[in-house]
């Protein structure tokens, strides 16, 4: 089977390129998919996908508004500063030559004009619209759980081994033990005593996953025993936690109405598209 397009052949090698480009993505989301199923799908989505673009396309290039030729070199210009030097760009492009190029930046800024025009009388978000995805969309604004804390370390490296590492620490603790306070002990044992070894706010993710299993899990206030990382021996006291939270409507308001509006452009591009798709002739032969 031969697909055209308005007139246009497309090589099947084109499906096949795009369903490579796409495949990765694709069976991560659809793992739980009969293969053979999964595969026909792909293949279909490819063919739309390569159908779309060469609409697109065709319509760009009936567009008879110039792109001026400072553009154009402005454009070459950026994509040059990607690049190692002229030889690694026009291999990378797969270009014959630079006229080459330039004639698929204007072709490329041709698209982005057509589909800026057919997004351009999208409405700003309504209230209600915003409040509704707040409503349906909460547990997304809701801010990690934060605590602040201070630590006393001693690093384990090619100076100070094991060993040395752990019986200085354990002198450190000895003292906690004994009342002494954390943050004097800071000062006298740590290897990073800045701040009396506060570290400020911390969400999880930030620190190492040793660390943060003892942290997350202090009372306010309380100190740890010693513990161990891969960076060293530790002990670390809470000072403050905050809770997570859902952030209030005003907070991320600016967020939604993009989203919102970022949703309404993809949906006035894809509308663009249909209605190409209405007008052409698409044949299998």
């Amino acid at each position: 089977m031969t697909l055209i397009v308005n007139g246009e052949k497309i090589e099947d090698s084109l499906i096949q390129q795009e369903a490579e480009r796409l495949r990765a993505h694709y069976e991560q989301v659809f793992s739980d998919k009969d293969p053979k199923e999964r595969e026909v799908q792909l293949l279909d989505w490819s063919r739309e996908n390569v159908i779309e673009k060469t609409l697109i396309e065709q319509a760009a290039k009936k567009d008879s508004r110039k792109i001026t030729d400072a553009e154009i070199e402005t454009a070459l210009a950026e994509m040059k500063k990607q690049y190692a030097g002229n030889e690694q760009f026009a291999e990378e492009l797969e270009a014959e030559d630079e006229e080459k190029i330039k004639e698929s930046i204007e072709l490329q800024m041709k698209i982005e004009r057509m589909l800026q025009e057919a997004c351009k009388d999208i409405p700003e978000p309504s209230q209600e619209n915003v409040l509704k995805f707040y409503d349906e969309n909460k547990e997304q604004f809701k801010s990690a759980e934060q605590v602040r804390v201070g630590h006393i370390v001693k690093h384990i490296n090619w100076q100070v081994d094991e060993t040395a590492a752990h019986d200085i620490i354990k002198k450190a603790q000895d003292e906690l033990n004994n009342g002494a306070v954390f943050e004097t002990l800071v000062t006298k044992y740590s290897d990073c005593p800045d701040n009396g070894g506060d570290l400020g706010y911390i969400t999880k993710g930030q620190m190492v996953e040793e660390f943060e299993d003892v942290v997350f899990n202090l009372g306010l206030g309380e100190v740890s025993g010693v513990f161990r990382t891969r960076f060293g021996f530790h002990i670390a006291k809470l000072y403050d936690r905050k809770q997570a939270v859902v952030q209030s409507l005003e907070e991320v308001k600016d967020h939604i109405v993009s989203e919102l509006q970022k949703q309404m452009r993809s949906k006035a591009a894809d509308e663009f598209v249909d209605r190409l798709k209405s007008k052409a002739k698409i044949e299998e032969v």
